[in-house]
């Protein structure tokens, strides 16, 4: 697999399109992502340049993938703006391309997000899902744990209202981990 990371990529008119059409596809594939299929670029593209502005605004960061020069993977972490929270980040609109899903993609993404966050010094990653898809399974292998449910929080028809799951990961400092160049030494334990 030789996915390349960026992140904070500057969001040029050519990238933004690129997201958007990312969430489009990603939607109208089945995925978890604001929507129900169908959706359009046109029902995307708002929400999409509301939360891209925000990014650019700070402090959220993007993290996007790309499989040589195709953009396949985003996700955003999200800063909580609450003092009391700057401890812990929440990743949000996690895609990958349906067309590369099955090749690890999601998983490699998910581990840079975890190595981005241990960076920035954060303890913890939150995520929420939507139930019924079987994506608690995929998080859990990857070390998150369910840790509530908002029963039926999800309206996506008047007859289908689905639980929101809160899944949580703990990022334990690493003994010896070192990133860019620096270690956090009260972060080694």
């Amino acid at each position: 697999m030789d996915l390349r990371f960026v992140l904070d990529p500057d969001l040029t008119p050519e990238l933004r399109d690129q997201l958007v059409a990312l969430w489009v596809d990603v939607t109208n594939a089945g995925g978890a992502v604001g929507f129900v299929a169908p959706v359009t670029e046109a029902d995307v593209r708002p929400v999409a340049e509301s939360t891209l502005d925000e990014v650019a605004d700070g402090p959220d960061r993007l993290l996007v993938g790309y499989a040589g020069e195709r953009l396949v993977a985003v996700l955003i972490v999200a800063d909580n703006r609450f003092h009391l929270k700057t401890h812990w980040r929440v990743l949000k609109r996690v895609m990958v391309h349906p067309d590369t899903q099955g090749h690890g993609y999601g998983a490699a993404l998910m581990r840079e997000a975890e190595r981005v966050a241990r960076a920035m010094g954060v303890e913890a990653l939150h995520v929420t899902i939507r139930d019924g898809l079987g994506l608690d399974r995929f998080y859990r292998r990857l070390g998150y744990r369910e840790i509530g449910r908002l029963p039926a929080a999800l309206r996506l028809s008047p007859t289908d209202s689905r639980d929101e799951i809160l899944m949580w990961l703990d990022l334990p400092a690493r003994a010896g981990c070192v990133d860019h160049g620096v270690v956090a030494p009260d972060k080694v334990r």
